[in-house]
Formats: C-alpha cells, sequence, structure tokens
C-alpha cells in the first residue's frame, strides 16, 4: 500500500517540499476526483529553502523564457507527473479563476499563520516559503500528527514588516496593491525588484530560508507583470 514516506520521498527528489497534508472534509472546498469521489487524503507540495529553484533551473527547457509562467508550467510537469504515477489528481494555486482556497489547506495541513503582509508565516521558514500544488487522493493515507507551534508574529512587538515598506502598502486596511506595484514599476522600485520585496525582507524569522538574487528577482517580476 501506498505510504506518506514514499510520497514525501518522490517530492522531494524532484526539488519539492512536503508541505503538511490533511484528510479532508466537504467544508475544506477540495474538488471532487474525475472519477466523482470525494478527496479523502490532501498532500501540499511547495518550496521552503532553496532546493525548489534549483530544481526549476536545472530542468528549465530552453525555450521555457518564452512561456508566460514558466515556474506554473513546471510545477504542472512535476506534479502531473507525480499524480499519474500514484494514482493522484493534481491541484494547483494558479490559473483561471475560481482559484482553490490554498492558503486555507494550508493552515489545516501545518502549522502557519496570517501575518501582517497578508502571507502566511512559517514558524522555521518565516515568510520564505510558497505552495506550488497539492496531490488529492480518493483513500486515506495514514499521516504524521499535525504539529502545533503559535505564530511568531504573536511575540513581535515592534512589527518591522509593516514599516519597511517605501510606500507603505501595508496598513490596517490591508494591503494597497496600487502603491506597491506603482513603486515597483516607477524608478524608485529597484531595491525591491532586484533583493525582494523590502517589507518581506524586514520580517526577522526564516532569515537563513531568503530566496537569492536569482529567485527574488524572478518572483518579483512575476508579481509586477501579472499586475500591469
Amino acid at each position: 500500500m501506498l505510504g506518506y514516506d514514499e510520497i514525501d520521498r518522490a517530492l522531494r527528489a524532484r526539488g519539492l517540499a512536503p508541505r503538511g497534508a490533511f484528510h479532508p472534509d466537504p467544508a475544506d472546498g477540495v474538488p471532487a476526483l474525475p472519477d466523482g469521489r470525494a478527496s479523502a487524503t490532501l498532500i501540499l507540495a511547495g518550496n521552503a529553502g532553496p532546493e525548489m529553484w534549483e530544481a526549476f533551473r536545472e530542468s528549465r527547457p530552453a525555450a521555457a523564457h518564452a512561456l508566460a509562467n514558466p515556474l506554473d508550467a513546471w510545477s504542472r510537469r512535476c506534479l502531473g507527473a507525480l499524480g499519474r504515477e500514484f494514482g493522484a489528481t493534481a491541484l494547483f494555486p494558479f490559473g483561471a479563476p475560481p482559484h482553490l482556497p490554498f492558503q486555507r489547506w494550508a493552515q489545516r495541513a501545518e502549522s502557519v499563520h496570517p501575518s501582517p503582509l497578508g502571507l502566511l508565516i512559517h514558524p522555521d521558514y518565516g515568510l520564505w516559503h510558497g505552495y506550488r500544488g497539492a496531490l488529492a487522493f480518493g483513500h486515506a493515507l495514514a499521516l504524521p500528527p499535525r504539529e502545533q507551534r503559535p505564530s511568531p508574529c504573536e511575540a513581535c512587538t515592534e512589527k518591522p514588516c509593516l514599516a519597511a515598506c517605501p510606500v507603505g502598502a501595508f496598513g490596517a486596511d490591508g494591503y494597497d496593491v496600487a502603491a506597491c506595484v506603482g513603486y515597483l514599476d516607477g524608478a524608485r522600485g529597484g531595491d525591491c525588484l532586484a533583493a525582494g520585496c523590502a517589507a518581506r525582507r524586514a520580517c526577522p524569522v526564516g532569515r537563513g530560508y531568503r530566496y537569492g538574487p536569482a529567485q527574488a528577482r524572478f518572483h518579483m517580476a512575476a508579481f509586477l507583470e501579472a499586475r500591469r
């Protein structure tokens, strides 16, 4: 019988990090499987650390620069292949709306919490992690116990992330996307484009997992292009 550890190893072999798992109920909004059954196990996959970025760079085809979303295409290819291998359905947080509730799933799968920036924060990885997809199974796999850990934001009194944004895009009213994009698209936005969001970099949690320059530039350019 297929086990969680086997899926864990297969994800890691492709540069993806297992990002927790759970047994969904109807309220979780997991789509029905192609054969009409409800999903009985959902395993999330993503990144935490440099492994995914290195695997993506090494396997990126020469023509990938012509793709609008090369990382999404790579994620579909990797998780789609794993889904076929394991008899699972691959689900993704990107593509045409309506979008699947990956943030809700992530909080069911592991100890991540909303941060003042709106991103989910992990006690170890901080804000330097993400979700690239999920594998939905029609049968209930035995899963490791979910570790319960508090949000690191609860003990953070100074909230340096909120003060670091050069245009004050994060505040009591939420995230001002227009202000952020306007700054990035202007002459002053080079630091955030080159090194990653200044507010995100100001968070003291998970600094050892911070994206390297190439990955930071890639994600910021993709963010800006999608919102122009």
